[in-house]
């Protein structure tokens, strides 16, 4: 087949899930004779035209000096471009900032969307742009001629409110069981004893929760936050927060998967306060690491870890796992996690299943 992957920055990953799935996926269908398009920004630093195999488009992308309306300009810019590729199908990775040019979409493509998570419960959107995306979440539906969902949680939600199938496909990660512990001493930390998260600065995360749950703990072992945060007012806003927490460490964003996967392997606790949309990339992946997580009480995190992990809802729930809980006493929860990685979630596995389900939507 010759598909398309619309929807990301771009490949190779240096921004979050759907660039990463695009980069695993994509290098997959190359190694298996498909010819593979991705869509990449003209922001990317990656500027070849060829990836592992996998052809890159860049299209012109003006979010960086006109914000988020940028991210229209750029989906626009891909979806005219894709009506003179000929694709037999149309892999689109979410649906924020494309679907008002859905009647653009080409014509004798089959369109295939992956649903993202329930993006107008998003806190960091004011009521008009929440609005708008559930607007922009049917016109998904509407313009799509499959969907898939990547947790049972958003499944089910798409059959309740709309009517409408799609095809449950989670994410994917990647077996780690290769530490290195001279990794550690790039962050000043030693193995077990520190705890850490990784999120985007989001509000919907629980970043600020999880970290009042630190700052409250009478245990000061340090804790390392992960993710993005410099032109970020929520990050400039924790950061000056928690400045008087020394133990509380942001380290800004890591896309070294050797690191991330060390970091995760060698935590004591690891926190995951994700609370809106489907499976999340990080938390298979902190399985896959042998994490002992700490998640947010939420159907999405529930329905992938069930008794495998300990959940959260408040401040002070935080501060009594730091206080209380080693990860050495653990190990069931943390071997039950990483067999299910093995047996459910490896890319392999994924993988195979989206090309499956795609092999499906073309012969039909």
């Amino acid at each position: 087949m010759k598909i398309a992957i619309l929807g990301t920055r771009g490949i190779p990953n240096h921004y979050g899930g759907f660039e990463q799935f695009a980069e695993f996926f994509s290098v997959y269908l190359a190694q298996n004779n498909h010819e593979v398009y991705v869509y990449s920004s003209s922001n990317h630093s990656y500027k070849e035209k060829i990836f592992k195999g996998v052809k890159i488009i860049h299209c012109y992308d003006p979010e960086n000096r006109m914000g988020t309306f940028g991210q229209f300009i750029y989906d626009f810019n891909c979806i005219i471009d894709s009506r003179k590729r000929n694709f037999d199908v149309l892999l689109q990775l979410g649906y924020t900032s494309n679907t008002i040019w859905h009647k653009l979409l080409p014509k004798n493509t089959i369109i295939v969307s992956n649903m993202d998570g329930l993006e107008w419960k998003r806190s960091k959107y004011s009521p008009t742009e929440r609005k708008f995306l559930k607007y922009a979440e049917k016109l998904a539906i509407k313009s799509s001629d499959y969907l898939i969902s990547d947790s049972i949680g958003i499944q089910n939600y798409l059959l309740k409110e709309y009517n409408a199938k799609s095809e449950y496909i989670a994410y994917g990660a990647e077996l780690f069981d290769s530490p290195d512990l001279n990794i550690l001493k790039h962050y000043n930390v030693t193995a077990i004893n520190y705890n850490m998260l990784i999120a985007r600065f989001e509000p919907e995360n629980n970043l600020e929760m999880i970290l009042d749950g630190v700052a409250l703990a009478n245990n000061k072992t340090p804790f390392l936050v992960v993710g993005k945060h410099d032109a970020n007012k929520f990050g400039e806003y924790l950061k000056k927060k928690f400045r008087y927490s020394a133990h509380i460490r942001f380290v800004g964003g890591i896309y070294d998967l050797e690191h991330l996967n060390n970091l995760r392997y060698h935590s004591n606790l690891y926190f995951h306060g994700h609370s809106v949309g489907g499976t999340n990339p990080s938390l298979l992946e902190a399985m896959a690491s042998k994490a002992l997580i700490i998640a947010h009480s939420n159907e999405f995190a529930k329905s992938i870890l069930g008794d495998d992990a300990f959940y959260f809802s408040t401040k002070e729930d935080i501060q009594q796992y730091i206080d209380s809980i080693h990860k050495d006493r653990h190990t069931d929860k943390i071997r039950n996690c990483y067999s299910k990685i093995e047996v459910k979630f490896k890319w392999d596995v994924i993988n195979k299943k989206y090309l499956d389900f795609l092999n499906e939507c073309y012969k039909n």
